[in-house]
């Protein structure tokens, strides 16, 4: 069904523009966070680290309800292309941001990207729907979230090269905007999605819109139930992902190459367990993955915080040969592979079934209102996350609430 998939006009042009634009964001915002933690080296790096999430993740809390409302009165692919075409200027910040060595600007454009990927979100998973069969929906999520997954990897790799290449800042530049006008070009060739509702009212109120959403979905027992499912994984992953370099350096006294190689490790096992997750969904979602998935995730979180608590960094950086070759090593690929992996198995039948839930005439505004409680999450945990690392909380116990999180949705 994944080879099927990818060579069908209904459903490659997505996973094209997706990818690319989940690249661009990825590649500015690690190469900000490597600037950060291994170059800057400032007294609040690790705070800078966590808004660096934020910036991305909170347009999606205050623009999620008019971005529903235009998925579900527009044609869909055309908003799409719209939407594309304006990340070009984003990219052209982005593209400054490198060859001036500007913290600023990147942290522009990557609040741009946010409101970007805030706008797209529910034309992205409302739009599969539309396109493919109920049977198809499992393995067309699979591989959205392993496009994004693998749009993070490169852009750790290319970002931590990014950090010491003396060419990489007009490389890095001309990449943005390539990447940015191949996404475009993705979003023109995707096939008309029209629009059930074209009489629908656009509320411009953000948070009246925002709201309502919340509301309605509310109002659905099934469908509340699983955007709060959701929205737990994006909490965790939001935590775990601004964490993750703190813990790498200052706990396992890893350089930016570890770094690199440890979040490698994070996307590959999110890309493996979605793909266990599509195989066991082959005719419908399967939720009896999801409970055995979050226990899972409790598991390896609560070894990782047991790791980071009892663990003594070396007096000097160690590369990768060193790290990986440890003990200390063996155990954070386990943990890290073993939480990632669960994770896919988590999301992708918990979200495939709020599609397939989901009213036709309203799919976009429930998608939105799922991402709009996942960005409310994931922005109060990353700001907390930031908060407390200023205050000098330690990363054990921020890798403990992460377990208890992982918790709540099976309960």
């Amino acid at each position: 069904m994944f080879s099927s998939l990818m060579k069908s006009r209904r459903f490659a042009p997505l996973f094209w523009c997706q990818f690319l634009s989940a690249f661009n964001d990825n590649l500015i915002r690690n190469a900000l966070v490597i600037l950060i933690t291994y170059k800057l080296a400032t007294a609040h790096g690790d705070t800078l680290v966590a808004l660096a999430g934020t910036a991305l993740v909170a347009p999606f809390f205050f623009l999620s309800g008019l971005a529903g409302e235009m998925a579900d009165k527009f044609d869909k692919s055309r908003v799409a292309e719209r939407l594309k075409f304006y990340e070009i200027a984003i990219a052209a910040i982005a593209a400054l941001g490198f060859l001036m060595q500007s913290v600023s600007l990147l942290f522009v454009a990557l609040a741009g990207y946010g409101i970007i990927a805030a706008l797209f979100g529910p034309i992205k998973y409302g739009v599969l729907p539309v396109h493919l069969e109920v049977k198809e929906l499992p393995a067309g999520n699979a591989l959205i979230e392993s496009a994004t997954f693998v749009a993070i990897l490169l852009g750790a790799v290319i970002g931590g090269w990014s950090a010491s290449h003396t060419d990489a800042a007009r490389i890095l530049s001309v990449l943005v905007m390539g990447l940015a006008a191949l996404s475009w070009v993705s979003a023109k060739m995707m096939p008309p999605a029209p629009s059930v509702t074209p009489d629908l009212p656009i509320n411009r109120n953000l948070m009246t819109s925002t709201f309502a959403l919340i509301t309605d979905l509310k109002a659905d027992k099934r469908l509340w139930s699983g955007g709060l499912i959701t929205a737990w994984f994006w909490l965790v992953g939001a935590v775990m992902v601004a964490l993750l370099p703190p813990l790498v350096k200052k706990l396992i006294g890893g350089t930016e190459n570890v770094y690199i190689v440890a979040l490698l490790i994070f996307t590959v096992a999110i890309a493996i367990g979605s793909a266990i997750a599509a195989r066991a969904s082959r005719m419908r979602p399967n939720l009896g993955m999801v409970p055995l998935a979050a226990l899972l995730m409790a598991f390896f979180a609560f070894d990782l915080s047991l790791l980071a608590a009892t663990y003594t960094p070396p007096a000097e950086a160690r590369g990768v040969a060193d790290v990986f070759w440890s003990w200390t090593g063996a155990r954070l690929t386990v943990d890290l592979a073993g939480l990632a992996i669960a994770g896919g198995m988590f999301i992708v039948p918990s979200f495939a079934a709020v599609q397939a839930w989901a009213p036709e005439d309203k799919r976009a505004r429930v998608v939105a209102a799922c991402n709009v409680l996942s960005a409310g999450f994931m922005t109060v945990a990353t700001l907390a996350t930031a908060a407390m690392q200023a205050l000098g909380v330690g990363r054990p116990a921020f890798c403990l609430r992460s377990r208890s999180a992982t918790l709540r949705p099976s309960l």
